[in-house]
């Protein structure tokens, strides 16, 4: 079967074996690698390919599913697809020799009925051989339906491993899906650990500022308590409210660090939300990636389709069966050339 054409995802992978090689992705490059294409069309899809590199250059790297899973599913596919290519080669091209083969003798058998009807006064004598040669075609037609039930038997076969990939590819799609609810639930605890954390925060800011009105009021008791006092003690009260503008100092600047340290937790938790956003991206591209795959599986079970009935159509032509409407063609030859012949057509 021909090839359909280069596709954008042959021209990425062909780029990424190159980035793997660490050769820079050029038109000659990447057609080399598939060994087919245009350059036109080569050329178009790694232009695409260049402008979403651009795209998804301030992005960060996906997360979600490994690079060992991703190349094992690649990996996978490709076998199943080069397997089924060279086993439908392998039939087609045995079909076609044997349908040359048939052709062949259907044209021998053809040059003798000629030669037996030119020779009709000869027939009793190589009636023998006749038969012969029809227990020789009789053999001929069981091989030939042996190998055609051997050929069924390969598809069949082939039908079952491309279900086995497919179940592996479910498989797959599974593990990603749980590994996706896990992330989701690891985010989800670390969103409710986060606003635990500011909440404590605030706690102890309010408990800070209620020290501090505290001290303040102590403050103003004292100094009122100082200005009814002797003039004597004046001194003494002046260390006193020194000391007390230290305390508050200190109050102030443990206020200042409260006040820092909330801060820094508005930043982490903006940092989780970002984490989060990136996270369900990710999630995004990977339901996507899994759709693609599938459409990919669809695509391939057509062709599957496709090449059991040409498959079919090869059969029949080898097991010298026909439709109806063939059958009854050949009916109306063979009453044709009855009545042209005569009675010796009966002895045929």
């Amino acid at each position: 079967m021909a090839r359909t054409g280069i596709t954008f995802e042959d021209v990425q992978r062909a780029v990424d074996t190159l980035l793997q090689r660490q050769e820079a992705p050029s038109v000659q490059k990447v057609r080399e690698i598939l060994g087919t294409g245009s350059y036109t069309t080569i050329s178009d899809h790694l232009r695409e390919w260049r402008s979403r590199r651009d795209e998804r250059r301030d992005v960060p790297p996906p997360q979600g599913m490994p690079v060992e899973l991703q190349q094992l599913a690649e990996e996978l596919w490709q076998q199943a697809q080069q397997a089924a290519t060279e086993n439908l080669a392998h039939y087609r091209e045995e079909a076609d020799r044997q349908v040359e083969s048939a052709q062949e003798r259907v044209a021998d058998a053809l040059r003798r009925s000629e030669d037996a009807e030119q020779r009709e006064s000869a027939l009793a004598a190589h009636l023998s051989s006749t038969e012969q040669r029809l227990q020789q075609c009789s053999a001929e037609s069981a091989r030939m339906e042996a190998a055609a039930q051997n050929l069924e038997q390969q598809a069949e076969k082939e039908r079952q491993r491309a279900g086995q990939l497919g179940d592996q590819l479910t498989r797959l799609q599974q593990d990603n899906e749980r590994q996706a609810a896990q992330h989701l639930a690891a985010v989800a605890q670390l969103e409710k650990e986060q606003r635990e954390k500011l909440h404590q925060e605030e706690q102890r800011h309010e408990a800070a500022e209620a020290r501090l009105m505290a001290m303040l009021d102590d403050a103003r008791q004292e100094r009122q308590a100082l200005e009814k006092a002797h003039a004597q003690r004046l001194k003494q009260a002046e260390h006193r409210q020194d000391a007390l503008q230290q305390q508050l100092q200190a109050a102030r600047a443990d206020l200042g660090d409260e006040e820092k340290r909330h801060r820094e937790t508005q930043t982490a938790r903006s940092r989780a939300e970002e984490s989060a956003r990136a996270r369900g991206h990710e999630v995004d591209l990977l339901n996507e990636r899994i759709e693609e795959q599938r459409r990919q599986m669809a695509m391939q079970s057509e062709r599957l389709n496709l090449l059991e009935a040409r498959l079919d159509e090869k059969l029949w032509t080898l097991t010298g069966k026909s439709s109806p409407d063939q059958s009854r063609e050949l009916a109306g030859q063979h009453s044709d050339t009855s009545t042209k012949n005569g009675p010796s057509s009966d002895i045929e």
